[in-house]
């Protein structure tokens, strides 16, 4: 599937937290059904930094006035990921430090089930993307708050898959 978008720009319509005065961004765990066993893989992104210095992301990035929670979760996920998908009820709220900036962000993270892979997004040339579990993502992500957010999508999806057991 191919898609033509630009990845927006600037922070005029930036959100900030009235909590932390930083950035307010919003993230999500791609996921799929695994093509051989059934089981759940999940979409990781490297980071634009070079090398396994960088580790692997979530899709995540400015939650802006002009969007919802939901709308600014799936904008991420095309832009750096270049997935289209449904996303679900957000797993939680993580406040943390910026590396880059000397700021405290506060970032959400939904679950977003993948409907479509593109085949050319706004950051293909700067991040690769690929299918794992989740406990390899979690391995492999250097954030605290992401693998926080991942813990918490694997433990949905395991109580998901023991409830349907019954």
């Amino acid at each position: 599937m191919a898609a033509v978008m630009v990845a927006r720009q600037g922070r005029e319509l930036q959100r900030y937290s009235d909590s932390t005065g930083g950035r307010i961004v919003v993230g999500c765990v791609p996921y799929r059904a695994g093509a051989i066993d059934g089981e759940v893989e999940v979409l990781v992104i490297s980071s634009q930094k070079k090398g396994p210095a960088g580790g692997v992301l979530i899709p995540k990035g400015g939650w802006e006035l002009d969007e919802s929670m939901d709308e600014a979760a799936r904008r991420e996920a095309a832009e750096e990921a270049g997935v289209l998908g449904e996303t679900g009820p957000a797993l939680g709220r993580w406040c943390y430090r910026s590396r880059s900036y000397d700021a405290t962000y506060e970032g959400f993270v939904l679950p977003l089930r993948v409907t479509a892979e593109l085949d050319r997004w706004p950051e293909m040339g700067a991040r690769r993307r690929e299918w794992v579990s989740p406990a390899e993502a979690i391995a492999r992500c250097h954030h605290a708050w992401m693998r926080e957010a991942l813990q918490r999508f694997a433990d949905t999806v395991q109580a998901s898959s023991a409830r349907s057991a019954l």
